[in-house]
């Protein structure tokens, strides 16, 4: 089989997604990879599809228990054989499973990589026929990640061990540093890198100032209701705290920390991802590899630690492609609150992460568009604003930056991008501060030509600068700034560069998150309601089958159905997201459900532009008599038999005796015999001999067997 009908067949999409297609290939020609896909941009794909195509195994190390655990019941509902193995399970349970794994019924084995290096393992995968290593959340491996583990700086002996089977290094957050630092650690230096744009249009991102939080959050789950969020705090005080303020305003809220034992919080992750619970408040310890796809809004209560960890926190929201919203606290206390928390690590490491934090800082207080920033910071640019944040919605005076990036940039190169932001903005500034000296900066040709410009307008505009991509940042070598291909374009081609002016962050206008919602129309009202009534469904098939309600259908595959109404199996597996596997074991309830929401529902099927015969059709294959169907329709029972003799018109075979019993049909053919009717004869007498008991579509009905049966008799 091959990725095309891999694709189709287990996961119900008809085309994959920018990059998908290349990064599959290069796995299938045996060659290592590192593949940099945002959260919900379908990473998994990349590796599972490959693990059908080729005969063997597929070994998946993945450092998140939560994450093995959702990943295998969604490959389980797709048809794909799965299991993992980690500390959650027992030693007769984990044998099972290496037995699965040794007659080949297992496709793909989920590990952690404490497990890689227990006693035998490797031996045992030796033993396998094992056709490729993905590494999942593979910026654990590096130094430079935001989520470094030393420990898994060893599986490099993946690639010593198994040379010849190419590995696949997956993460949803790396800067240049840390590409860098995962491609060595892995040894697969060769490999080639593909990176997906980390733009997330369907998120809406706003940041608000920390005063009235609560206040501000009653009245965003106003305009969001019976949506699911998270709420992501620092601490596990402030979890609680917060959980309970919303559960006295109406709302079902749970709270998810790590002083929790491990069965409080596997029920309270469990009752979120099954919807029994509408809202999480949270540390980060929530969240890490949940592939829950219908998270509608995120919240962060406090500044997260830096812009790795927020764009993937925020990531969890909108997974289905869905429009969801992010909303960001900022105050300086919890900047001051994430420095306490550095100053518990190595002086290097410490220095590492406060410069990150810095970054933070910037983009919550940042005067440009905060998806432009979050991009750059992964080494993205657009040359357009998104619209689609505070800032483009409410947006701040700008002016002509050109000449104040050229003399920026102009000192970093002249003294070989060896700087960081306070040297680069003394020698802006003129400043003989003997540091300068000793270089001989005080001779470079920029040097003093910002002197005008206070030095926290200076750290403004080039943090501006930075997060338009203008320039990069260095953290391997002590936070220098480096020049790119835009640098020049700044720099010798005059590139345009526009700057927000500086204005201090407590003087800003506070952004408002907007409450209007527009005026639906009678068929968005029915998209709507159909919607809402294919989720109970779900909801009544995932608690029956105790998983969560997106394992059986995700969000967007709901909403697809709900917008084009799908009355036939071929139309419902052209719904995005349902494949065969997911048809046999659903399709029937949800083009049922389908079926009945339309006939229940007055117009229904004009505004679905459903063919009216396809749909009574439909509801003749469920067994429905033509009264049935005529009332279920809100039509006569006449015009339901019209749309019969159109079906067989076109070749549908229609067992005309189901609708109507052997006496019926006897009772009106001795009536017909009687009156000597002959073929084309009107009915009005005959109906009128039977005292009006039988309908004139009993009588055709009765009429058209006989003629059938004296055809067959010929």
């Amino acid at each position: 089989m091959n990725k095309e009908a891999v694709l189709k067949q287990y996961f119900g999409y008809d085309a994959f997604r920018p990059l998908q297609a290349e990064i599959i290939d290069t796995i299938l020609g045996k060659k290592d990879c590192l593949v940099l896909m945002p959260t919900g941009g379908g990473k998994s794909i990349c590796y599972q599809v490959p693990a059908m195509v080729l005969p063997g195994i597929t070994v998946v190390i993945s450092p998140l228990i939560a994450l093995m655990k959702d990943q295998v019941q969604a490959l389980k509902a797709n048809g794909i054989e799965a299991a993992y193995i980690n500390s959650t399970l027992n030693t007769s349970e984990q044998n099972a499973i290496l037995k699965d794994c040794e007659s080949g019924k297992i496709k793909i084995i989920y590990v952690s990589p404490e497990k890689i290096f227990a006693s035998g393992f490797l031996a045992f995968l030796h033993t396998l026929p094992v056709n490729l290593f993905a590494v999942d959340e593979s910026h654990c491996v590096s130094f430079w990640g935001h989520d470094f583990r030393p420990e898994y700086t060893q599986l490099s002996i993946l690639k010593e061990s198994f040379p010849e089977v190419p590995v696949v290094a997956l993460t949803a957050t790396a800067d240049k540093v840390t590409r860098k630092d995962i491609l060595q650690q892995l040894d697969i230096a060769e490999a080639k890198v593909f990176i997906a744009s980390f733009d997330r249009p369907n998120l809406s991102l706003t940041v608000l100032q920390g005063r009235n939080r609560m206040k501000a959050i009653h009245e965003f789950l106003l305009k969001h209701p019976n949506q699911p969020g998270i709420v992501y705090c620092l601490s596990r005080k402030s979890t609680e705290s917060v959980a309970a303020k919303l559960n006295e305003l109406g709302y079902k809220t749970k709270y998810y920390h790590a002083g929790m034992d491990n069965d409080e919080r596997s029920t309270v992750q469990d009752e979120f991802l099954k919807d029994d619970v509408q809202i999480i408040v949270a540390t980060i310890a929530f969240g890490m590899g949940i592939d829950k796809s219908n998270v509608r809004w995120v919240i962060h209560y406090n500044i997260p630690k830096n812009v790795e960890s927020y764009y993937q926190e925020i990531g969890r929201a909108g997974r289905d492609g869905l429009p969801s919203d992010t909303v960001l606290f900022y105050s300086y206390a919890d900047v001051m609150m994430q420095m306490d928390f550095n100053e518990k690590a190595s002086p290097e490491r410490k220095e590492l992460l406060n410069a990150k934090l810095d970054r933070m800082k910037q983009y919550a207080t940042s005067d440009i568009c905060r998806r432009r920033v979050l991009l750059s910071y992964f080494n993205e640019s657009i040359d357009t604003d998104c619209g689609n944040c505070d800032v483009c919605k409410n947006p701040r005076t700008k002016f002509d930056g050109t000449i104040l990036a050229q003399k920026a940039l102009s000192a970093i190169a002249r003294t070989n991008e060896k700087v960081a932001l306070g040297l680069l903005i003394d020698i802006l500034r003129g400043s003989y501060r003997h540091e300068i000296t000793a270089k001989g900066y005080q001779q470079l040709k920029t040097f003093g030509t910002g002197k005008d410009i206070r030095y926290e307008e200076w750290v403004d505009y080039i943090y501006q600068m930075l997060n338009l991509g203008i320039m990069d940042i260095a953290y391997d070598e002590g936070h220098v700034f480096k020049l790119n291909s835009t640098s020049w374009q700044v720099l010798k081609e005059n590139r345009p560069v526009q700057l927000s002016a500086f204005v201090p962050f407590s003087e800003r206008k506070a952004a408002v998150v907007e409450a209007t919602e527009p005026v639906k129309t009678k068929r968005e009202i029915i998209r709507d309601e159909l919607f809402e009534h294919l989720r109970t469904i779900r909801k009544k098939l995932a608690d029956n089958e105790g998983v969560p309600a997106y394992i059986v259908f995700s969000d967007a595959s709901l909403s697809d159905m709900a917008q084009k109404k799908p009355v036939t199996k071929a139309e419902m597996l052209n719904i995005t997201g349902v494949g065969q596997e997911k048809f046999n074991r659903y399709g029937e309830t949800f083009l049922n459900t389908i079926l009945d929401f339309l006939a229940q529902n007055k117009g229904a099927a004009r505004l679905a532009d459903v063919d009216t015969y396809q749909l009574t059709q439909q509801l003749y294959e469920q067994g429905n008599t033509i009264e049935d169907i005529a009332a279920k329709r809100n039509m006569s029972p006449g015009t339901i038999f019209t749309h019969f003799l159109k079906l067989s018109q076109q070749g549908i075979s229609i067992d005309w005796s189901r609708f109507i019993s052997v006496e019926d049909k006897n009772n009106i053919l001795d009536g017909a015999k009687k009156l000597g009717m002959q073929k084309g004869d009107r009915l009005q007498p005959l109906f009128e001999y039977l005292d009006q008991k039988h309908s004139y579509e009993k009588i055709r009905i009765a009429l058209m067997l006989k003629e059938q049966e004296n055809v067959s008799s010929l």
